[in-house]
């Protein structure tokens, strides 16, 4: 029995280091936990069942495997899935460019092969795991292959799951696997729809702020104009990179922010990058070109206070280089500054002192300064809600809320509220109803008691 255990977690071994083009799925904290298990039992099984020492790093391997797969929410089977659909490696990256029928004979076979091995692993996950450490003298809990939770994935993601799920000739499904790294992409950008720049990486975004495009009242046009932009570039046109100009509180951020929620099942993600980082982009276009997914590139508030290497980078995606602009990518800023670049009036030269100045050709320095904002093929102006706008926003996101009081009641409440803060906007209508919201809601348990 010992020496069958012992050929039994060898195999398993054997197929783990076999594995070709899926061997990154190795480095992820559920698989090496069973990569460790599975050493540990080997070592056990091998040395005996009197070496206790062997034991507890067995059981303790377990333990730590058990997290790990319980804190990704699926079962073994699923997991195991879920990584191949997410992996970054030959197979997935060349089948986004190049059509199944065209890929090399060899990397097919390889890839091949390493979905056998990952179908047979996939079932050494819950009752035939712990069976295999019974036979050590052992009996654990089990990962029971329960349904994973499936439904905040992605269709597509969810329909090559539930595939091969129901099959174990995981092979067959190759064609269609390729097909879902083609239209999905790899790694990261199958698992996030937003995404932020930092510390000189992409990193997923959990909880994006899902704006749905029916809380975004007035600016009608502005909105328009930006839906059907976006529009033309996930039809494949050149699609216009984008300023949004005007007051503070009127919706800009939240009306990119939309995009999300309105575009993500077409393939857009949206990216976060913040002004300190904007020296990135060029890195950042080319990390982007080769994946099959649209990007917008996100830049909230921005205004330079002068020129550097921040300012450059951004004029560098705007207008390109030598290199050709990634044709998936488009930059979409906010700013309450029309030219980005802080102006001063000892930039405009006047006649009484043009012939003492330093510059021989002072407008140049102005146009300059210009430049930047004309770079963005479309420039959408938000100027100040006045009192209809406001007080239209503010009633629709009472009814949202569910608070119930007379119309007058609100209006009066709401026009108090933008007198004595921050002025008629849609940001400051949230804040307002937020803060309602929590009074009457103090009001009503106070009144309990």
């Amino acid at each position: 029995m010992l020496e069958e255990t012992r050929q039994l977690i060898y195999s398993k071994q054997v197929k783990i280091a076999s594995l070709l083009i899926y061997q990154n799925i190795l480095t992820q904290e559920a698989w090496e936990a069973y990569v460790k298990l599975m050493h540990s039992l080997a070592n056990y099984v091998t040395d005996g069942h009197e070496n206790n020492y062997r034991r507890l790093a067995y059981l303790v391997a377990y333990g730590k495997w058990f997290r790990a797969i319980a804190s990704t929410g699926y079962n073994w089977r699923d997991y195991v899935i879920a990584q191949i659909l997410t992996s970054d490696n030959p197979f997935s990256r060349q089948s986004q460019t190049t059509d199944f029928e065209n890929l090399s004979a060899s990397l097919i076979t390889a890839t091949k092969s390493d979905l056998k091995i990952l179908e047979e692993l996939s079932l050494w996950g819950g009752e035939k795991l712990v069976d295999l450490i019974e036979a050590c003298g052992d009996r654990l809990v089990a990962w029971h292959t329960t349904t994973s939770n499936l439904s905040k994935l992605s269709e597509a993601k969810r329909s090559l799951i539930l595939k091969f799920q129901a099959n174990d000739d995981w092979t067959k499904f190759l064609p269609d696997l390729a097909n879902y790294y083609k239209h999905s992409g790899t790694g990261i950008f199958t698992e996030y729809d937003a995404f932020r720049w930092r510390s000189g990486h992409l990193e997923g975004i959990a909880y994006p702020d899902l704006v749905q495009v029916s809380d975004l009242i007035g600016y009608a046009t502005q909105r328009q104009s930006l839906y059907k932009n976006t529009d033309a570039f996930l039809a494949g046109y050149h699609g216009l990179h984008t300023l949004l100009y005007g007051s503070r509180g009127t919706g800009k951020s939240s009306l990119i922010k939309s995009l999300i929620y309105a575009y993500r099942d077409r393939g857009l993600r949206l990216i976060e990058v913040t002004k300190n980082d904007l020296k990135d982009l060029p890195t950042i276009a080319e990390i982007l070109r080769e994946a099959p997914q649209k990007f917008i590139v996100f830049v909230d508030d921005l205004s330079f206070e002068e020129e550097g290497e921040d300012y450059k980078a951004l004029k560098v995606v705007l207008e390109g280089t030598l290199s050709s602009q990634p044709n998936n990518l488009l930059v979409y800023a906010t700013s309450n500054r029309r030219h980005l670049l802080r102006e001063y009036f000892s930039d405009r030269p006047s006649l009484k002192d043009l012939s003492d100045r330093q510059e021989v050709n002072p407008w140049d320095t102005v146009q300059e300064k210009l430049s930047l904002s004309d770079r963005f093929g479309l420039t959408l102006t938000f100027l100040q809600a006045d009192q209809e706008i406001y007080l239209k926003i503010v009633h629709h996101l009472a009814k949202r809320a569910g608070i119930e009081i007379s119309e007058e009641d609100l209006d009066f409440r709401a026009l108090q509220w933008a007198t004595r803060n921050n002025g008629q906007s849609g940001r400051t209508a949230q804040q307002f109803i937020d803060f309602l919201q929590a009074d009457l809601k103090v009001k009503n348990i106070s009144h309990q008691y």
